[in-house]
């Protein structure tokens, strides 16, 4: 059993008992890009279907690497991004950056899907040029044991501290203007990267653990999910008013195994958070394995996300049948201008999208996250656009 503290009364009982408390000041930054007093809940009204006035919109990634105002920041306070996690104003910095540039409708927690496995105890790099990874993944059915063993005794709020922290001095710092979403990765990624190292490489490791050792490899995803909870939990009794579950390495399991391992934690851990919080919409991105969208959409989960591969419209029928509502999809490759993005091609996929996906019980987003390339000017362009075109279609069918 997991050994976990959590609070009632949000973040300012959180600050009251230590969480987000005795923090300096963020580095001093313009305002956010608008007040529009629309946004306050405009991307909760439209996860939980109700009417909206425009489609909301946030970006995957929308806070890093593509900014400029980003690598200055990395640059002046002389760290690599694993370092920028360690401290809420950092964190909090970074979580702020792309709303003052863009008309965003909501803010995303900076962080990663591998600050779980540091909470149980495991080492994440980030070697230049090489993504985030463990530089010693498990390697045998003893170290797996071993884990578990520690595991059971975890506690975010003290692993994870300096994230709850972040979360409840970013809320602070919103001020309403828009909400706050917090994430976790799912089960099967953390599992996936915890065997395998690295997600561009031993891309077998985590079948194979599953195929090997299937009671050992349950285990350890129970344990996992376990702690998925209580983490994305904590996030919102700290401030998080949104929550997003990413399955990143969907490519990376098979049909029979995401039905047998993967599905039930997902299952579990909407369960849970819609008990605890059932005001809280909760969101989940099963990338590369979108097919299991209705069945996520069955178990309780708000809304899922589609990646650049899914077929809008049956989506589409799928969540208007369980009065669900969906997220994605527009192909952040037309983004980049190396590769023929232009404001141009911005505007028509985005109508595109729209009129395929309907601006009602929608969240606009990537079909897959920021890369780096990306031209803010483009970026812009789409939020824009979405917000423009979205209007004019809600206005038109009133």
């Amino acid at each position: 059993m997991l050994h976990v503290l959590l609070l009632a009364g949000g973040p300012a009982v959180a600050r009251a008992v230590g969480v987000g408390a005795a923090l300096s000041p963020v580095l001093p930054g313009s305002a956010l890009a608008s007040s529009d007093a629309r946004k306050a809940d405009l991307i909760v009204r439209a996860a939980k279907g109700q009417p909206v006035e425009r489609t909301p919109v946030w970006l995957f990634r929308q806070a890093g690497r593509h900014l400029p105002e980003y690598q200055a920041y990395k640059q002046a306070r002389g760290k690599n991004f694993v370092q920028l996690l360690d401290d809420p104003r950092d964190v909090a910095e970074c979580t702020l950056q792309p709303l003052r540039r863009y008309d965003l409708d909501a803010a995303i927690l900076f962080s990663d899907i591998l600050v779980v496995p540091q909470a149980l105890g495991i080492e994440v790099t980030m070697p230049g040029g090489k993504g985030i990874q463990v530089p010693r993944p498990l390697s045998t059915p003893a170290e797996a044991r071993e884990l578990l063993a520690r595991g059971a005794d975890v506690d975010v709020r003290i692993g994870l501290a300096h994230v709850l922290e972040a979360v409840s001095l970013i809320r602070e710092r919103l001020d309403g203007v828009v909400p706050l979403i917090g994430f976790s990765a799912a089960p099967w990624t953390l599992f996936y990267y915890m065997v395998g190292g690295s997600g561009r490489k031993n891309t077998d490791a985590g079948e194979r653990w599953l195929r090997e050792e299937p009671e050992l490899s349950a285990a350890l995803l129970d344990l996992l999910t376990d702690v998925v909870v209580e983490y994305a939990s904590a996030q919102v009794v700290c401030g998080a008013q949104l929550v997003q579950i990413f399955e990143a390495m969907g490519e990376h399991i098979s049909r029979e195994s995401m039905g047998a391992f993967a599905l039930p934690a997902m299952r579990k851990i909407v369960g849970a958070l819609k008990a605890r919080h059932p005001d809280t919409p909760v969101m989940v991105f099963s990338r590369d394995a979108t097919y299991c969208n209705d069945e996520l959409l069955a178990a309780g989960y708000d809304v899922v996300t589609l990646d650049c591969a899914t077929e809008r419209a049956q989506a589409r029928r799928e969540a208007l049948a369980r009065g669900k509502a969906l997220q994605g999809n527009f192909n952040p490759a037309l983004l980049r201008r190396a590769e023929g993005g232009s404001e141009e091609a911005v505007r028509a996929e985005t109508a595109r999208m729209l009129r395929a996906l309907g601006p009602d019980r929608l969240i606009a987003n990537l079909g897959s996250g920021l890369e780096g390339t990306e031209d803010p000017t483009l970026c812009d362009a789409f939020v824009n656009d979405v917000h423009r075109l979205s209007e004019a279609m809600l206005a038109e069918s009133a």
